[in-house]
């Protein structure tokens, strides 16, 4: 594969992550706005976001019944997602043409990525 190929496919995958992620998001945001339209809010108070959404199976079972907030969660999720499937993909990309360095550095920089995702949870 050569750099100018592997560049594009990488182009591609960032375009169409960020996209979707924006997609999920929008479309919770609008069943948000609609489930929420008629209640009455206080914001004398912070509500945090429920536990439920604070774990990435809470979120996928909560978009499973079209929970807004955990749609819009999803897309966040998608959002993060699509860096470190770039990284991986040029692990991959790497390993094809044999360039052992760019690997293993590749391998250092989706271990910073992962770990400081899991930190934080």
């Amino acid at each position: 594969m050569s750099d100018t190929r592997m560049e594009q496919i990488v182009g591609v995958m960032l375009r169409t992550g960020v996209l979707l992620a924006a997609f999920v998001v929008f479309v919770g945001g609008v069943m948000y706005l609609h489930s929420a339209a008629h209640q009455p809010r206080d914001f004398t108070e912070f509500h945090s976001v429920p536990e439920a959404l604070k774990s990435i199976p809470g979120v996928l079972h909560g978009t499973g019944v079209l929970d807004a907030q955990s749609i819009i969660q999803l897309g966040l999720l998608l959002l993060i997602a699509t860096p470190i499937a770039r990284v991986l993909f040029s692990v991959g990309a790497f390993a094809l043409e044999r360039d052992w360095l760019y690997v293993v550095l590749t391998f250092v920089v989706l271990g910073v990525l992962l770990f400081s995702l899991l930190q934080s949870s």
